[in-house]
């Protein structure tokens, strides 16, 4: 089945309109609710409807008001299986987003099959997490999609794997972005399915005849647009919603991925920089009445296009052609069967299957180089740099909770916290003291009074 049309759920910013621009797909309709990723869409695809409430979408492709297209994608949110999250999973509404996403499939397939179509392709994106979801989500997703009698029941499930199942083949795995040509230390899982004649394996896994690839050391200390720099890491961690909020809160803030020295100055990322660490063109979300935070948070929210490209064009080749396929054997030592269905449970390995070796790893066989200075910009807002009170503050922090941190990022806020002047230090006693502060307070106090 060649893909024409294209269906998105949970839409964001739409990073796989990005990522598949040039494939020929072409998305029919966007759900989404938010207000600032809605306002994103509208501006950058105005000739693409937004349906809204995803709870809404089988009825409207049940009543054909909306296509049922050749491939659905969606990433149902990820909060109740994040490990940063309420760890709730099918008890709590978001987490229920993911079984109504397996409704939105089938109202799909129903349509297409009445009408002499394939099945449609599912594809399907979330945190690592939801493999360890303490209610099983993971397992009655995949149960559903494959079609089973019962749900599989597991306390912990790997990291790659496929069921072949009596209504469609399911395959997982996860996958890396700093492999793909972005900085970016972003780990999440990638689910593939379609009918009883598609083979998701083909596309999510490799056969392994390379040496296994390792990251490249890249320049902390370079110059760029005529500005000096310094960054801590080769790449950073894992762009998250609330970055621009509570930015100081997490373990980035300490191992310094999150922060670059520009002329000897320390600061955060910028929006612009975050858009190119998960591989958007630049000021993609620099819209009309954007403030940063909405851009941090869509942008900590959306995929990694590179990616997502990347499994598009494997998507595409194997939609359109007959490949050489991975034989999996039902004896493998990491299949088992049940009534209905065969599993094959991989992890994060080489796996030797009969004369294969498969690439189940969350590292692709050809790897991408990438670097800080790749993303890095000169012209930074001012009010994202931090002042020397918020550096002691943050030293503060390290020191009173016994915190580690990367030793060079110490001596920069070190140096720069050295450089308070009477006034600020006065300042800085007067608010611990008090306790409290006006309405009026800048962002960047609201974090440096979290810090100290």
């Amino acid at each position: 089945m060649k893909i024409k049309s294209v269906g998105s759920v949970c839409s964001g910013i739409e990073a796989a309109s990005v990522a598949w621009a040039s494939f020929g797909f072409n998305f029919k309709w966007f759900s989404e609710i938010a207000d600032f990723p809605s306002r994103v869409l509208s501006f950058r695809y105005p000739d693409i409807p937004n349906i809204g409430d995803m709870n809404y979408i089988p009825e409207k492709i049940l009543s054909e008001m909306i296509c049922s297209p050749d491939l659905i994608c969606g990433g149902t949110p990820c909060q109740a299986f994040s490990l940063a999250g309420w760890k709730n999973g099918l008890l709590d509404d978001r987490g229920n987003l993911t079984l109504k996403f397996v409704d939105i499939i089938e109202a799909n397939d129903a349509k297409r099959t009445s009408k002499g179509k394939e099945q449609s392709i599912v594809f399907w994106e979330n945190v690592e997490g939801v493999l360890t979801d303490k209610t099983n989500a993971f397992g009655c997703f995949i149960s559903s999609l494959a079609g089973l009698q019962e749900i599989i029941e597991r306390k912990k499930w790997p990291s790659a794997g496929l069921i072949q199942g009596p209504k469609r083949n399911v395959a997982w795995r996860v996958l890396d972005a700093k492999y793909f040509g972005v900085p970016q230390q972003r780990k999440r899982l990638y689910l593939l399915a379609g009918g009883k004649d598609y083979h998701p394996e083909d596309v999510l896994f490799e056969i392994h005849k390379n040496p296994t690839p390792i990251f490249p050391k890249g320049q902390l200390l370079f110059s760029k647009e005529g500005c000096s720099f310094e960054v801590f890491r080769e790449y950073t961690d894992c762009l998250y919603s609330a970055y621009g909020t509570k930015w100081n809160g997490n373990a980035a803030a300490y191992n310094g991925s999150l922060f670059i020295v520009q002329n000897n100055r320390i600061r955060r990322l910028s929006p612009l920089e975050e858009e190119r660490l998960m591989g958007f063109p630049d000021n993609y979300t620099n819209i009309e009445g954007a403030k940063r935070t909405n851009r941090y948070q869509a942008i900590g929210n959306s995929w990694a296009v590179p990616v997502i490209s990347w499994l598009g064009e494997r998507i595409m080749k194997n939609s359109n052609n007959k490949l050489d396929r991975i034989q999996l054997p039902k004896d493998a030592l990491f299949a088992s069967e049940g009534l209905d269905y065969t599993l094959f449970e991989f992890g994060k390995d080489y796996e030797m299957l009969g004369d294969l070796q498969i690439n189940c790893t969350s590292i692709p066989e050809f790897i991408i180089p990438s670097s800080m200075e790749d993303i890095v910009s000169s012209d930074a807002p001012e009010d994202i740099y931090i002042s020397p009170v918020g550096c002691e503050g943050i030293l503060r922090r390290k020191r009173e909770r016994n915190l580690r941190i990367n030793p060079r990022l110490e001596e920069v806020l070190a140096s720069i916290s050295s450089e308070m002047s009477y006034e600020e230090i006065e300042k800085k006693s007067r608010v611990q003291k008090r306790g409290r502060f006006s309405k009026q307070t800048s962002e960047e106090q609201l974090s440096l009074f979290d810090l100290i």
